[in-house]
């Protein structure tokens, strides 16, 4: 699959985006929301194992939902509150 991992949402800052928004994390709730139409915006590490990525990122574009990438799983973790890396997150209804 061709990934664009260098290319971040356009202004989005995950740190801003994530910020007191409701989110999802990791890659088995964020797979749930796609396909259930709740995820608005998806955030993928680039560290991440691309297993996990790959898949999601599929789903986003079949689903036209606007995908960016971030360094590394612990400052997508980090933007979303929590202390661990993230691979996969994002805003939800």
């Amino acid at each position: 699959m061709d990934t664009h991992k260098s290319m971040m949402a356009a202004g989005c800052d995950p740190l801003v985006c994530l910020q007191g928004k409701k989110t999802v994390v990791g890659a088995k709730q964020l797979k749930k929301a796609l396909l259930n139409g709740r995820a608005n915006q998806v955030f993928l590490a680039q560290n991440a194992d691309p297993a996990l990525t790959e898949p999601i990122e599929a789903l986003c574009l079949q689903n036209q939902i606007k995908c960016a990438w971030v360094a590394n799983m612990a400052d997508l973790g980090h933007a979303c509150g929590i202390d661990v890396g993230a691979a996969a997150a994002a805003v939800v209804d």
